[in-house]
């Protein structure tokens, strides 16, 4: 052995016999229980951060359940992002002096395509080297052609069923990007804004936004508020910037009596709110903020300004005519903002296509209350449960080009619309008219990434014929629902509360049992990780300094599993410090060891699937009983403990507890206590020595795959065998 441990020697050799050997394949165990975990498809428009290194912990799980014999999947992929690499495709064309403008739809498309899939390729490599046992035999894409035709099925029959509906409603709407979104995509930032107190005929009321009062089609009360009761159901003259015009007073529940005077302006096109009161009302919608955030022809002189300049110069105009009271300007309010940008959302008129969410929302609320699903930390519980109470429909519709373009054709004859598979109509079904137009929009990411579980097991097929287990049925039969999906809490909205929902719609079973939610890792000063702040680390540059397994075991050791944590130098230096002991316990048992002494026989301890503990029999070494020596007995002793500490740790997902013990364990009883105490008899200790060390290893490979796998092979085991599938057998020397 090397005197100083080289990771650059140890980690591609192994981790390039684990993948081609299949031992990432489930059919190497045909016959245990199956075990799934979906990978949270990473972003395919850049290479992965430090964040992603998290993927340790499905990895644990991974390697753990394969280890104890369970038929094991850990399937990978790759999600299109469709708006969020949209996003980063402009900039990488702005840097070149150019914009999605130049181009048509079909050549924008294609040069998307090609970036992702030169990127896809770097993310499969950083995966690679963090040792990540991902079945790459079954990789997908959101944008595979099987994934696509399951979201379409989907999507049609959720149509036929009247849960998808085509809505003119107001959606939230950036004017820089071009598209809409959902409410979950939209930031939310307390702002100090200009209250303006403006006069309408004989009332005065309070508005932020004076640019939008040429959409106004009613002045609001609440109908309890007894100051205005002579006023409602008339019609009162108003001044405007242009001139005089008339509207009407109505009387509505949603005006709150104590915001500003009680009485608001009502302009259904610009504010959901007003939207609601002017469907209740049957008020005209009208328009007067274009998609590309400047005014239209509807605001007269101030067509064409942006809405903050078209605010400003109304304010100057409306004072000089005395119609302004007052204003506020430590008002506070929230101001809507794009969550790439951003640029202030506009509240927009657009027709889309929605979901209705509440019954769906309450089947998910049920998977979690009946115990089908359970959430770890138990905490989180109440943010899902708070959401989906207050869901809204769901528009899923998005105004770009990179994505899954929605199946629906519209028919300009008899004006309605036609949804199929995927196939393209011939004619319009309702009147026969071949004059068919397929809606531009994409679906949302959230839409055809909810679907995830259940899309890429019904693509996925095993082999069908393969040297480690017979021809089987399709993956999706054996492995759904899936064991966990693991992930970062701040996507349990915007995707596992989806996955749910769809998943038990499309399947009427639950996509996965466990959702597990793991933390933050921020940058050494615990600032949030983003390119715009330049603060973004790169796994594998920290990977060269340190080797992948410190990695791996510095984001789980001593952080509780939820809790976000920082990229800490001195903790991952830690780790490098406990691989370097780990080699040196390695070196000292293997290299070291006395040429009279008698080696472990691997026969006598039999690979079991899962932990055993045995009372000795003369099958078993009776070297390793520990009657002969307290010193052996006791290592032993605390060896199985360390083991049963380290199942149950892993078995309830309390990954810090696992690791704490492990180190623990192999530092200091094992290396600081133990193996001092046996310098003086090293002949006589040499099995127990051996013993403790392949155990130690293989309850410590799930954390860090690589150094253990180097370790084990050199210690005495059964011939052509590796760790990967071997969870250690524990021998109970207490009794």
């Amino acid at each position: 052995m090397d005197k100083i441990y080289d990771q650059t020697k140890v980690e591609p050799k192994w981790y390039k016999i684990w993948e081609e050997a299949g031992y990432f394949k489930p059919e190497i165990n045909p016959d245990g229980k199956p075990y799934t975990i979906i990978l949270p498809p990473p972003n395919a428009n850049a290479p992965l951060h430090f964040g992603h290194a998290m993927y340790a912990v499905e990895d644990i799980l991974i390697r753990y359940h394969r280890m104890k014999g369970d038929s094991t999947l850990w399937l990978p992929g790759a999600d299109h992002a469709g708006f969020e690499t949209q996003v980063v495709f402009e900039k990488h064309l702005e840097s070149q002096g150019k914009s999605r403008f130049d181009y048509d739809r079909q050549t924008l498309y294609q040069m998307i395509w090609d970036f992702v899939q030169d990127n896809k390729g770097v993310m499969e490599g950083q995966l690679k080297r963090l040792g990540f046992s991902l079945d790459w035999s079954r990789y997908k894409f959101t944008l595979d052609p099987d994934i696509v035709k399951v979201v379409y099925k989907t999507f049609k029959k959720m149509f036929d069923e009247g849960l998808i509906y085509r809505g003119n409603r107001i959606v939230n709407y950036c004017t820089k990007h071009g598209t809409s979104f959902s409410d979950l995509e939209v930031i939310y930032e307390d702002r100090k804004t200009p209250l303006y107190y403006i006069k309408y005929g004989p009332l005065t009321l309070a508005t932020v936004r004076l640019e939008t009062k040429f959409g106004d089609t009613a002045v609001a009360v609440h109908p309890d508020d007894k100051r205005y009761q002579k006023y409602i159901g008339k019609e009162i003259e108003i001044e405007t910037v242009l001139g005089k015009a008339k509207i009407k007073v109505i009387a509505d529940k949603a005006v709150d009596p104590e915001f500003g005077t009680g009485v608001i302006k009502v302009t259904p096109a610009h504010a959901p709110i007003d939207f609601e009161i002017g469907e209740r009302h049957n008020l005209e919608i009208r328009q007067v903020i274009g998609y590309d955030g400047r005014l239209n022809e509807k605001a007269g002189k101030f067509s064409g300004m942006r809405v903050k300049e078209a605010r400003q110069t109304i304010a100057s105009e409306m004072e000089q005519k005395g119609l302004i009271e007052k204003i506020d300007y430590e008002y506070q309010n929230r101001v809507a903002t794009c969550y790439k940008c951003g640029t202030e959302i506009e509240p927009l008129p657009l027709e889309q296509w929605f979901i209705k969410v509440e019954g769906l929302a309450k089947k998910a609320i049920e998977a979690i209350k009946n115990g089908d699903i359970k959430i770890y930390p138990k905490n989180w519980e109440t943010t899902y449960f708070n959401w989906l109470k207050n869901i809204r429909d769901w528009n899923i519709s998005r105004q770009i080009v990179w994505g899954m373009q929605i199946p629906a054709w519209f028919c300009d004859g008899c004006k309605k619309w036609t949804v199929t598979e995927g196939e393209t109509p011939d004619v319009c079904p309702n009147c026969k008219n071949a004059n068919l137009e397929r809606d531009s929009d994409v679906f949302d990411t959230w839409f055809s990434s909810g679907q995830w579980p259940y899309a890429t097991l019904q693509s996925t097929r095993p082999p069908a014929k393969s040297d480690l287990a017979p021809a089987g049925g399709g993956d999706f039969e054996k492995f759904y629902p899936t064991s966990v999906m693991e992930t970062m809490y701040d996507i349990l909205l915007f995707w596992v509360a989806r996955m749910v929902m769809l998943g038990i719609y499309a399947t009427n079973k639950v996509p996965f049992k466990d959702i597990l939610l793991h933390g933050k890792v921020l940058d050494p000063l615990g600032q949030k990780m983003s390119k715009s702040k330049g603060n973004v680390v790169n796994p594998i540059e920290v990977a060269d300094l340190y080797g992948a397994d410190a990695i791996r075991m510095a984001l789980i050791y001593g952080t509780a599993f939820g809790h976000d944590q920082s990229i800490s130098h001195p903790k991952l230096q830690a780790m490098r410090n406990f691989t370097n002991k780990l080699w040196n316990i390695g070196r000292f048992i293997i290299d070291f060891a006395p040429e009279d002494a008698k080696h472990l026989d691997p026969s006598v301890i039999p690979a079991n699937a899962g932990i055993q503990l045995k009372k000795f029999s003369s099958e078993l070494d009776p070297r390793l009983r520990g009657d002969d020596n307290p010193q052996d007995k006791q290592i032993l002793e605390q060896l199985s403990k360390t083991a049963e500490k380290v199942t149950k740790a892993l078995d309830t997902y309390r990954f810090h507890d696992a690791s704490d013990a492990l180190y623990e364990f192999i530092w200091h009883e094992f290396a600081d206590k133990y193996i001092e105490s046996t310098k003086d008899r090293r002949a006589e200790a040499q099995p127990v020595l051996e013993y403790v060390l392949k155990t130690s290893l293989e309850l410590l490979h799930p954390f860090m795959p690589y150094i253990t796998e180097e370790l084990w092979q050199k210690l005495p085991h059964k011939e052509n065998s590796v760790m990967i599938t071997n969870w250690p057998t524990i021998v109970d020397s207490s009794k």
